[in-house]
């Protein structure tokens, strides 16, 4: 149990800390609005991620379970696949700190909570990024005994947990933090610090 717990917050922290085109909106909306708005748009990020660590945990044991004869191979793709996300997302860093440039969006009208929240939800489901993080790390992680519905509720709700606090920290935050994180510096240290997370896991499967 408590193993599920620290691999959820762990995914979940992996996932919710590199702050990118998301993150920084989400900051912003929240300076421009309300932290209640903020808030609300926190949660469905959050909540995004919590669906996304469902399915992952859902199908990566059910896969895992038929693939048992080739776990070794599928637990080696996925560290490689980690390893992958954690470079990628490191050279973006340092290429975007060193250009000095920052991703622009036209802001549209500030929303309403419940609309922050949707719109907030369906812009990371259409990140392909989270949920190829959470299926290679259920995947990778797999073992031969089968893993527990309750084990599996705790690495969701961990998960989402994660993801959670470190939006609504954002959020929270508002203007001030929105500077010390979303600008060149912050961009570059959050996502190093992601990527680091990534790597971890990825040795961790393997060893």
């Amino acid at each position: 149990m408590t193993a599920a717990l620290v691999a959820g917050l762990v995914a979940g922290y992996g996932i919710a800390v590199p702050v990118g085109a998301v993150a920084t909106y989400l900051v912003s909306l929240t300076a421009r609005t309300s932290l209640r708005t903020g808030v609300c748009a926190a949660l469905g990020v959050a909540t995004a991620d919590g669906l996304y660590a469902l399915v992952a945990a859902v199908g990566g044991s059910a896969v895992a379970a038929v693939l048992r004869p080739v776990l070794t191979p599928l637990r080696w793709a996925s560290a490689l696949v980690l390893l992958v996300l954690a470079v990628r997302g490191a050279r973006s860093a340092v290429r975007t700190y060193r250009a000095r440039r920052l991703a622009t969006r036209s802001a549209p009208p500030p929303p309403g909570p419940a609309r922050a929240y949707l719109s907030f939800l369906g812009i990371t489901l259409l990140n392909p990024t989270t949920v190829v993080y959470f299926a290679a790390l259920v995947l990778g992680a797999g073992r031969a005994d089968p893993v527990r519905p309750l084990e599996q509720g705790v690495f969701v709700l961990a998960a989402f947990v994660a993801s959670a606090s470190w939006q609504v920290l954002l959020a929270g935050g508002g203007a001030l933090l929105g500077r010390a994180l979303t600008g060149h510096r912050g961009r570059l240290v959050t996502a190093l610090v992601s990527s680091g997370v990534m790597t971890v896991l990825a040795v961790r499967m393997v060893t």
